[in-house]
C-alpha cells in the first residue's frame, strides 16, 4: 500500500467508528524513544522513517508534526503523500494540538491507542480540546485495525547483566526505590520505561533495535516486585536468580487485570511523562494515585565508580577502532570507490571484534556532502552517495559493549575544502570548546549552559535546530535523561557523575553539514566561599581534522585547547596502535 491508500483506509475505519481524527504517536507501550517494529504505527501510516514525529489524520486532511533534526528528512519522505508537513518550533507553526482544535467539530471525537499515549500527553490534548468537547476515545488502535501484516511483539531472551559491569546490585537498587516510595507514601512503583526496568533489574534484551530492551512492565511493591513480561523470554537460570531478590513473574498482557484487581486502601506511584493511559485507567478507584517524576532516572543518570571507570575503558576502544576506520578511509577515497554504506560497514567490522561488543548504540550517521545536512540522515543503497577526494565526511556512530555506551561523531576532510566549509568546521570546535571548558556552580542545569556552545554561532549569525547535548546511558539508551543541553528549559541540575555530549553543528541544506562530538563527564571542580563549583572531563578522545581548521580564527586559549587535547589523543591510543597506525595518528595531532 502506498501512503495514500493507507491514509484511505484509515480514514474508512474512521467514518465506520464515527471517529473525525486520529491521533498517531511514535510510541510504544512503554513510550519509548525508539519503538520497536510492532509499535512503528506513525512511520507506518505516514512513510516519514524519523525517530520523532507525530501524525494527526483527519477526514479530509493530514499533517506531520516533527523537529528541526528532521524538516530536511521529513519533506523528502512526505511529497507527493498528502500529508502536509508541520514544522515544530517554526514562527507561525501550530503545534498539532492547536491546529486539530481548530479543524475537528464541536461535540467530535479523537481516536488514539490509549496504550501509546502518556497520562500528561492526554492531560494536554483534554485541554486542548475542552473547549470543543472532544471525546477521546483510547479503546481502539486504528493504525493497527488496518496495518494486515504488523509484526508481533519480540520474544527475543533476556540476559542477565552482571554486578562486574553494572557496578550495584538489583537487591541495593530495589531498596533505594523503596526507600523513596516510602519517603512519598506509596505501596506500589508502577513503571512502563523499558530502559528504567532494565536498569532496575540488572537485565537486558534484544528487544527494540540498537536498544537492549526488554518489553516489560514492573510493579514495585513493599516487599516483592512483579516483572510482567512473556514466560518463554526468561531463561531458568534468570528466572533463580531474580527471584532470588524477590522478584515474581507475571505474563507480558496479565498488568492491566493486575492492576484491576489491587485492593484498596492501598496507594500507587507512576511517573506521568512514561506511563500510559491505559495502565493507569485500569487501577481502581479505591486506590489511590500519586503523580510524580520518574524515581529511577536521576538515580541511572548518575553513574557509579566502577561504571565511571568501564565508560573510560569504552570510549579509548572505541576511539582505536575509528583511528583505524577514519586511517583507511583517508587513504583509499582517492583510490577505491567508497560508498557511504562502505564506511559504515567497515567501522562496524572493526568494532565486532572490540572486547565485550554487544551492538552499534543506534543506527550509523554516515553522510557525504550535503546529506550530512540531515541530522539524522541513514543512508541506503538507493539514496547513498559514493565518496570523493574533495569536501567533508560526517560519520556519527557508537557501540553498546557490556561495560558502557558511547557516541562519537567526527567530520572528516576528504580533500580540499571551500573556505566556507573550514570556516563553518572551525565554529563547531570553537562551540565545541566553549562548552568542554565551562566551570559552573553547582546548580546550574544543561539549560542554562546551552548558551555557551550557540555563542561563537550567534556572533556570525548561525545557529543550529536542535539541543547541544545529551545525556548517554551505560549498556542502555544512547539518549539518556533527564540531563541535556538545549534551549527548552530543563530543572534538573547536572549532577556529579553525569555524562552528556557536546555536540554543537552547522547544517546547511544542499551544502553541508559538520558536527563534532565528544562525551562528557561532570565532576567537582573546586569549593570555594560561593560554592562548589563543577566542570567537565572528556571521555572521548580522537582526532578533529585540523586540515580543516583555520587557526586563525581561535584564540590563544582555544589552540592550547585543542593542541593539549590532540597531545592526550595520541598518549592515550598510540600504545594500541601498530607502527603505521601510530605514524598516521602522530600527524593527525600534530600541534597547529
Amino acid at each position: 500500500m502506498t501512503t495514500s491508500e493507507k491514509v484511505l483506509a484509515l480514514r474508512e475505519f474512521m467514518s465506520k467508528e464515527g471517529v473525525d481524527a486520529c491521533f498517531v504517536p511514535s510510541n510504544d507501550a512503554h513510550l519509548s524513544e525508539y519503538a520497536g517494529a510492532h509499535w512503528q504505527c506513525r512511520k507506518w501510516i505516514s512513510g516519514f522513517t524519523g525517530s520523532a514525529g507525530t501524525a494527526v489524520i483527519t477526514k479530509d486532511d493530514a499533517g506531520l508534526w516533527t523537529d528541526g533534526r528532521y524538516f530536511i528528512q521529513a519533506a523528502k519522505e512526505l511529497e507527493g503523500s498528502g500529508i502536509r508537513l508541520f514544522k515544530m518550533g517554526e514562527p507561525g507553526v501550530p503545534t498539532c494540538e492547536e491546529w486539530l482544535a481548530a479543524v475537528i467539530p464541536q461535540g467530535g471525537s479523537l481516536a488514539v491507542d490509549g496504550t501509546t499515549l502518556a497520562v500528561s500527553a492526554m492531560k494536554t490534548w483534554k485541554d486542548a480540546l475542552s473547549d470543543k468537547s472532544v471525546r477521546i476515545r483510547t479503546d481502539l488502535d486504528p493504525v493497527g485495525e488496518i496495518w494486515d501484516d504488523r509484526p508481533g511483539i519480540p520474544g527475543d531472551r533476556l540476559f542477565i547483566h552482571e554486578d562486574i559491569y553494572a557496578g550495584k546490585s538489583r537487591a541495593l537498587k530495589l531498596a533505594q526505590v523503596r526507600e523513596l516510595m516510602k519517603n512519598r507514601g506509596a505501596d506500589y512503583y508502577l513503571i512502563c520505561a523499558l530502559e528504567e526496568i532494565c536498569w532496575l533489574c540488572n537485565i537486558r534484551g534484544n528487544d527494540i533495535p540498537y536498544n537492549p530492551y526488554v518489553t516489560s512492565f514492573a510493579l514495585i511493591g513493599k516487599e516483592t516486585a512483579y516483572l510482567f513480561v512473556r514466560p518463554d523470554k526468561v531463561p531458568e537460570a534468570a528466572q533463580q536468580v531474580l527471584a532470588g531478590d524477590h522478584i515474581e513473574f507475571r505474563a507480558y498482557s496479565d498488568i492491566y487485570n493486575f492492576l484491576k484487581n489491587i485492593e484498596g486502601p492501598a496507594s500507587i506511584l507512576f511517573d506521568t511523562e512514561k506511563t500510559n493511559v491505559n495502565l493507569v485507567q485500569s487501577i481502581p478507584t479505591s486506590v489511590r494515585k500519586i503523580e510524580t517524576d520518574s524515581l529511577i532516572a536521576p538515580l541511572k543518570a548518575v553513574k557509579n565508580d566502577i561504571e565511571i571507570q568501564n565508560i573510560r575503558d569504552c570510549y579509548l576502544k572505541d576511539s582505536v577502532a575509528l583511528v583505524k576506520l577514519f586511517k583507511w578511509l583517508k587513504e583509499n577515497v582517492a583510490e577505491k570507490q567508497i560508498t557511504e554504506i562502505d564506511v559504515d560497514n567497515k567501522g562496524i567490522e572493526i568494532r565486532k571484534s572490540l572486547p565485550l561488543f554487544m551492538d552499534l548504540s543506534f543506527g550509523s550517521i554516515a553522510a557525504y556532502g550535503d546529506h550530512a545536512a540531515m541530522m539524522h540522515y541513514a543512508p541506503t543503497p538507493a539514496n547513498q552517495y559514493t565518496l570523493k577526494p574533495k569536501g567533508f565526511f560526517l560519520l556519527d556512530s557508537g557501540c553498546h559493549f557490556k561495560n558502557g555506551t558511547t557516541d562519537i561523531t567526527r567530520t572528516i576532510a576528504l580533500g580540499d575544502l571551500s573556505e566556507e566549509e573550514k570556516k563553518d568546521f572551525t565554529l563547531t570546535l570553537r562551540s565545541v570548546i566553549a562548552l568542554s571548558t565551562a566551570k559552573f556552580l553547582y546548580g546550574a542545569t544543561g539549560s542554562k549552559l546551552d548558551i555557551l556552545p550557540r555563542m561563537p554561532m550567534w556572533e556570525n549569525g548561525m545557529d543550529y535546530k536542535c539541543g547541544s547535548g545529551h545525556g548517554v546511558g551505560y549498556f542502555s539508551g544512547v539518549h539518556e535523561g533527564p540531563q541535556r543541553f538545549g534551549m527548552k528549559p530543563n530543572n534538573h541540575v547536572l549532577e556529579k557523575g553525569m555524562t552528556i555530549t557536546d555536540e554543537p553543528g552547522v547544517y546547511k541544506e544542499g551544502r553541508h553539514g559538520i558536527r563534532t562530538e565528544n562525551t562528557l563527564l561532570i565532576v567537582e571542580d573546586e569549593t570555594t566561599e560561593s560554592g562548589t563549583f563543577m566542570k567537565f572531563e572528556d571521555l572521548c578522545f580522537l582526532p578533529i581534522d585540523r586540515s580543516a581548521i583555520i587557526p586563525d580564527m581561535l584564540s590563544e586559549s582555544e589552540r592550547n585547547w585543542i593542541n593539549e587535547y590532540h597531545r592526550q589523543v595520541y598518549d592515550k591510543l598510540s600504545v594500541f596502535l601498530d607502527d603505521a597506525q601510530k605514524a598516521w595518528l602522530k600527524e593527525e595531532t600534530a600541534a597547529l
